[in-house]
């Protein structure tokens, strides 16, 4: 199997090893350099490691390339998740933090959007997360320890028109992950969610771009709107590093809560759900969507 490394050499005797899914960039290429450089080996995973330059490149000028390993990893193909942790596990002897971050973002109305396109967005964002999940947990398991990260999102929690895959995906995370902290607290292993709101970061260009939209749909003129909103939201949301040095205190946090939730109004829509009558929420967000 091809490896892409920086350093294959086996961590010291003590020294954490962490490994971070879709990785090439955004929240996962940002994790990866945060906890490399608190000292952790991080392995930073994706589906194509030719596209890691950009993270190799800021790793050596924040003199951390030495702990970062690049290596394949498809979070929809289940001998490459078994071959990534393998070789971790060859290398490092150990696995002590999963971030499970790899997703994309599919939109586009209900009536428009081809069953295809909610099949792999579950796939890739669901039972993928849940795949990679499984082939560690074994070790975690062994170790007594261990620490899970899932990258969900604000629409884990509140769901918006246009984004109906997406929204179904990562409320499929919240259920899973809740579950999973149940089952694995007796263990001694962590289990937390990170329900980011809009940041600055590819996955919201990459899934505009893709949005489901026939000539001849009923919803095209509200889906452009939806997007004109998504974009102007983008172009004024925060800097991803946040989320990024939010995992990098998870990794040193004992006893974390099950939900961390940040980024430009995403505690308030969560609060406007939970506290408003429905109607009135349904309201806030038709007029916002519009």
């Amino acid at each position: 199997m091809a490896v892409y490394s920086e350093s294959a050499a086996d961590s010291p005797s003590g020294t954490r090893v962490a490994l971070i899914t879709g990785a090439s960039s955004g929240f996962g290429m940002l994790t990866a350099l945060e906890l490399a450089r608190k000292g952790i080996m991080t392995v930073a995973t994706m589906r194509k490691p030719e596209r890691a330059g950009e993270l190799l490149k800021q790793a050596e000028a924040m003199g951390v390339a030495g702990q970062i390993q690049v290596l394949p990893l498809d979070v929809t193909d289940p001998i490459s998740i078994r071959e990534a942790v393998e070789e971790t596990l060859r290398n490092y002897q150990r696995l002590d933090i999963l971030v499970n971050n790899a997703g994309f973002a599919a939109g586009g109305f209900v009536e428009d959007v081809p069953m295809e396109a909610w099949r792999q967005q579950m796939e890739t964002n669901f039972f993928g997360l849940i795949a990679v999940t499984q082939s560690v947990l074994p070790t975690m398991r062994r170790q007594q320890k261990g620490l899970i990260i899932n990258i969900s999102s604000v629409s884990g929690r509140v769901a918006f028109p246009g984004y109906g895959p997406y929204a179904a995906s990562k409320f499929a995370v919240e259920g899973f992950t809740e579950t999973l902290r149940h089952e694995l607290a007796p263990l001694g292993i962590r289990v937390v969610l990170v329900e980011p709101g809009s940041y600055r970061t590819p996955i919201w260009g990459k899934g505009l771009a893709a949005m489901a939209s026939p000539p001849d749909s009923p919803y095209r003129e509200r889906l452009a709107r939806i997007a004109q909103y998504s974009r102007r939201t983008a172009e004024t949301a925060p800097d991803p590093v946040q989320v990024a040095e939010l995992i990098g205190k998870l990794a040193d946090t004992r006893s974390p809560r099950l939900r961390y939730t940040l980024g430009s109004g995403s505690r308030l829509a969560i609060w406007g759900r939970a506290l408003l009558p429905w109607k009135w929420f349904e309201a806030i967000i038709d007029r916002a969507t519009r």
